[in-house]
């Protein structure tokens, strides 16, 4: 059972979305270096665990999300089984924060809004990248860049019909402090039954 005299839990929100955005914001205030860059685990329907590293682009109490191809081998895994796992790590503060949860697609609509603001050489690099799948060689790359720049050329660059966004629906939440003598502190919230359950973890 949670005791309530805890500091740690008692000085912690009681909305991991709350407790997120505060953790992540004063990453951003100290300037760490990419505070959104997060490790994103994924699973086969046979249980063959993949792992890389994504970034956040947008988060609210809907869940996160990051963009990719949707042929990339991320996308696969998340398309057959939706289960997935985020992981921060800031190690300036000594803080990481892990989130489970399940994903879906976003809408088109939001993957295209989002597409407008990328720099012109990262759309690019979204048609001219056949992610996940093998290639000749670098110069092979360049030259898909180089048709699609020619393509688009003095005109916008539509979005990829094959690009876009997952979303992240977490339903259990650790935040992870360092502490002194391998003491550290562990937080967690589980969603039970629409309600947030929080829990303190040995290290």
């Amino acid at each position: 059972m949670t005791n309530i005299k805890d500091p740690l839990i008692s000085e912690a929100d009681k909305n991991p979305f709350i407790q997120f955005d505060k953790w992540f914001k004063e990453h951003i205030i100290s300037e760490s270096r990419t505070p959104n860059s997060v490790s994103l685990g994924t699973a086969s329907l046979d249980g063959r665990v993949s792992l890389r590293t994504v970034l956040l682009k947008e988060y609210n109490e809907s869940g996160f999300v990051f963009y990719t191809n949707y042929k990339s081998k991320k996308s696969i895994q998340l398309m057959s089984n939706h289960k997935a796992a985020l992981l921060f790590y800031w190690p300036e503060s000594g803080r990481q924060i892990r989130i489970e949860g399940i994903t879906e697609r976003i809408s088109d609509k939001e993957s295209e809004s989002y597409f407008k603001t990328r720099p012109r050489e990262s759309q690019l690099s979204a048609w001219a990248s056949e992610q996940s799948s093998v290639i000749p060689h670098r110069e092979y790359l360049e030259k898909r860049y180089q048709l699609y720049k020619n393509k688009f050329l003095n005109k916008p660059v539509k979005k990829p019909p094959y690009w876009g966004g997952f979303r992240l629906i977490p339903g259990w939440v650790e935040f992870w402090q360092n502490g002194e003598l391998r003491l550290h502190d562990r937080l967690t919230y589980t969603k039970r039954k629409n309600i947030w359950v929080i829990d303190r973890l040995a290290p």
